[in-house]
């Protein structure tokens, strides 16, 4: 297929439904400065953002594509599980994600304990207080909030040194919660009518483990192209998503900009074209018989 720019979709964006910046409405119309056809809002455990997208995207000619990003468990490592084209009202699904985000507040509560033990004069409300506005019960918070919290305490410099020092898996203030497995997320998502995806594997260390899952779950695809993955990355997990007809799919993981850095890549900066879409709708229809 013949790429051109306006063929261009990012599937894997965050609005401030989850943990991103900007809200749905601005994703889109960022993407349609952009020149992209369409996107995907995929915020962490929660639809909340998609239908003020949705609209967006009908007023302004942007395909906005209802996703979401669910987080699990698997191998001792959190795992993501992208759904794209699902049913954004399936009142099993908004129940799941509920009781998911309920996990999420438990574990943001022990990382703020953790913090506070290493000496860190921190409370959650502060950095609820941070985001400039109230959290709607169907939002969740995550840990770059955390983090921006820590840069406006002048703990850190920034972002990156708040994950180094304190927030990554393995550092002293991260903090871990029972999850789903991946193959359980794969199956709401299908329930729900959508389609399964591996979110960026490359970040996990451990592709053995990503052939596990794709064994296990049989998600619809496998996210080939995402800001941090490298060529080399990109070619590894092609080969691995041919090998299992799985669709390759891909997005920047856009969260906006903090402290002037944008976090993972800016909007647009990974992408897949329009055919890649369409393999995602073929893949749904068939869900739904």
């Amino acid at each position: 297929m013949k790429e051109t720019r306006e063929s261009r979709y990012d599937l894997h964006t965050h609005s401030r439904a989850s943990d991103g910046m900007n809200t749905p409405e601005e994703n889109v119309r960022l993407a349609k400065e952009k020149g992209l056809a369409g996107l995907a809002v995929t915020d962490h455990d929660t639809v909340a953002g998609i239908a003020s997208a949705m609209a967006e995207g009908e007023r302004i000619g942007v395909d906005v594509i209802p996703g979401v990003e669910i987080s699990t468990q698997a191998g001792g490592k959190d795992i993501h599980v992208l759904g794209y084209a699902l049913n954004i009202e399936d009142s099993a699904l908004l129940e799941r994600l509920a009781g998911l985000r309920a996990t999420r507040d438990a574990r943001n509560e022990q990382i703020i304990r953790n913090l506070q033990a290493l000496g860190l004069s921190i409370t959650l409300q502060e950095v609820i207080d941070g985001l400039g506005r109230s959290l709607r019960p169907d939002e969740s918070l995550g840990r770059p909030h955390i983090a921006d919290a820590l840069v406006r305490k002048a703990y850190v410099r920034d972002m990156r040194e708040a994950f180094d020092r304190y927030l990554a898996e393995g550092k002293p203030g991260y903090a871990a919660q029972p999850r789903i497995s991946p193959q359980q997320a794969m199956e709401w998502i299908r329930e729900a009518g959508g389609a399964p995806v591996i979110a960026h594997p490359g970040l996990y260390g451990d592709d053995e483990l990503v052939r596990t899952i794709i064994e296990a779950g049989q998600p619809a695809g496998v996210e080939v192209y995402h800001s941090d993955h490298g060529p080399a990355e990109e070619q590894r997990y092609l080969a691995i998503a041919n090998e299992y007809h799985l669709i390759a799919t891909g997005g920047s993981d856009y969260h906006g900009v903090r402290q002037g850095v944008v976090f993972h890549g800016d909007l647009g900066s990974c992408y897949v074209t329009g055919e890649t879409v369409e393999r995602i709708r073929q893949a749904t229809q068939q869900l739904r018989g």
